[in-house]
């Protein structure tokens, strides 16, 4: 390992190399890049992270991150409250509002069914979109209509998708839809480009069809 003249520029870099993709050469350049700045901006670096990490929360009907108990899309009443888009984190809500080709609501699952990892349903938010959808069947809620699958086409994203589709089968006017051809099989939606991806969600299918031919 690279001996540093300090303790303080070693430490720094431990951290920094700990953060996904940051090895320790581009940890290094980066301290350094940070020294050679005005104090402040190092100051006001390292406050923006303590706030996000002590004030960032979860939307309480979505799971998005926000700064207040409902992200900005589950509180705006132009968003179509009867179409919900089910993905697996934070990253593929930005990359479908990228495409600006949808209107609906998210709901974010925190990951996807994987036995291999040790993952089951219980540990994800399903039960929570269930509810969403129990709720929106009361009395002066708005119904919702349509559910889209919008997972990576992994096998993890499959084993979810059928999981889900199981369990959404007991709304029988609902619709399951899944994204059209064109994000590949394999592809992480939140690599999709924006022009690919809005077309799968504008050309969407329905689910049963996929989840017959998978059977």
């Amino acid at each position: 390992m690279e001996q540093y003249p300090s303790q303080l520029l070693t430490s720094a870099v431990d951290e920094f190399s700990k953060l996904p993709g940051i090895g320790r050469k581009t940890a290094l350049r980066l301290t350094l890049h940070l020294l050679r700045q005005e104090p402040e901006r190092a100051i006001h670096l390292g406050e923006s992270l303590i706030r996000l990490r002590k004030e960032v929360r979860y939307c309480k009907c979505c799971h998005n991150l926000s700064d207040t108990d409902l992200c900005q899309i589950c509180a705006n009443p132009k968003r179509d409250a009867s179409t919900i888009c089910v993905v697996e984190n934070v990253k593929e809500v930005m990359a479908i509002e990228a495409t600006r080709q949808f209107q609906g609501l998210y709901h974010v699952l925190g990951g996807l069914i994987s036995p291999m990892d040790g993952v089951s349903p219980q540990q994800l938010e399903i039960d929570s979109l269930l509810e969403r959808i129990r709720q929106g069947q009361a009395d002066g809620h708005t119904p919702v209509n349509e559910v889209i699958l919008a997972l990576s086409t992994t096998m993890e994203g499959d084993l979810t998708n059928g999981y889900i589709f199981k369990q959404l089968v007991r709304f029988p006017d609902l619709k399951v839809t899944t994204l059209a051809l064109g994000v590949s099989v394999g592809d992480e939606i939140e690599y999709a480009d924006s022009v690919t991806l809005g077309r799968s969600i504008l050309n969407r299918t329905p689910y049963a069809n996929t989840f017959q031919n998978n059977k």
